[in-house]
């Protein structure tokens, strides 16, 4: 393929955030695109096939867009862009960046990174019932609190109802001091923790103890109706068939529920069947209902947990490959 040259322009003002700490973004872009990139005088020399050099045009140019709107980028913000190019889907990372849900007690505005994230925004905003499932890291419980704290302040929805499944909590907390709260609260914190970053810790605590904010075990949801409250079941891999249909049932007028788990991390006994399975089989078919399914590349933990995550997907989708040419293997030996 012809090589070619091309050009572009970027103020000094913008060179380390977008290039990175001794040039490592710009390194990362050359490496994944086949390009060479050359910076003097203010202009950015790239050379290599047409195709490649107007992709990674495309992406630093995308990050320029970032850091001239305030943001530090970030590592992640390199690999998805670099991501997006390679699906021709160039303009959709600045895109993102319009969509402000809150901002934490620090300031620091929350938003999707990716566009499966702008989608499961989406649904939660548009749908009723919203189904978040994905990968550790692809923000499934954190977007929904935030979107569930900004529907509280708006006063969109009366309280804030945040749950997860307790499994065989008798057993495994039993021999922790305390009440069944002072049991349970260390299995709930990742909850909390979220709350405390984007709400505070005193606001929070304030409208705990007033009622307007409940965090609780799945129990506790049984034979309750759930009016005018935005309720986020979380880790939903981890509750069975009856429980999932319990939680559903308890939805009321003027609420929305965000159900996120993550369908490759079930603490279930091995035979049991998870209610989240159950569900996105039996529900998908309703148009009022929101699935999102977040993959690898919507993580935006550290990008080796990005790389952690692809290698079990990978893994485990030739597994059964792997099992199936093992039977049968097994079966002509048989014979």
């Amino acid at each position: 393929m012809e090589k070619v040259e091309r050009t572009l322009k970027i103020t000094n003002y913008h060179i380390q955030n977008v290039f990175g700490q001794y040039d490592s973004y710009m390194k990362k872009i050359e490496d994944g695109l086949n390009v060479s990139m050359v910076f003097r005088d203010d202009l950015l020399k790239i050379n290599g096939s047409s195709r490649d050099v107007n992709r990674a045009i495309s992406v630093i140019t995308q990050l320029m867009k970032l850091s001239e709107r305030g943001n530090d980028i970030t590592e992640q913000n390199v690999d998805y862009a670099l991501t997006l190019s390679k699906e021709d889907h160039e303009d959709e990372l600045s895109s993102l960046d319009n969509d402000i849900i809150c901002h934490t007690v620090l300031g620091k505005p929350v938003k999707p990174k990716t566009v499966g994230q702008e989608e499961y925004v989406n649904n939660i905003r548009d749908k009723m019932i919203t189904f978040g499932v994905g990968p550790a890291g692809t923000g499934k419980t954190y977007l929904a609190m935030a979107l569930a704290i900004t529907a509280f302040k708006n006063s969109e929805v009366n309280r804030i109802i945040l749950t997860r499944p307790a499994i065989e909590a008798g057993e495994k907390l039993g021999f922790l001091p305390g009440d069944m709260q002072s049991k349970v609260d260390p299995y709930l914190r990742p909850l909390y923790d979220a709350l405390y970053q984007i709400m505070g810790a005193e606001t929070f605590q304030r409208n705990m103890e007033s009622g307007l904010i409940e965090v609780a075990p799945l129990a506790y949801m049984r034979g309750r109706t759930l009016d005018n409250a935005f309720v986020v079941l979380d880790e939903a891999q981890n509750t069975t068939p009856a429980q999932m249909k319990m939680f559903l049932t308890r939805i009321g007028f003027g609420s929305k529920a965000v159900i996120t788990g993550d369908l490759t991390q079930k603490d279930l006994p091995f035979e049991q069947t998870s209610g989240l399975e159950v569900a996105l089989k039996v529900l998908r078919p309703i148009k009022e209902i929101g699935i999102s399914e977040l993959t690898s590349v919507d993580v935006v933990r550290h990008p080796l947990v990005q790389k952690i995550v692809k290698a079990y997907e990978e893994y485990e989708t030739k597994k059964p490959l792997d099992n199936q040419h093992h039977s049968s293997r097994n079966n002509k030996r048989r014979y």
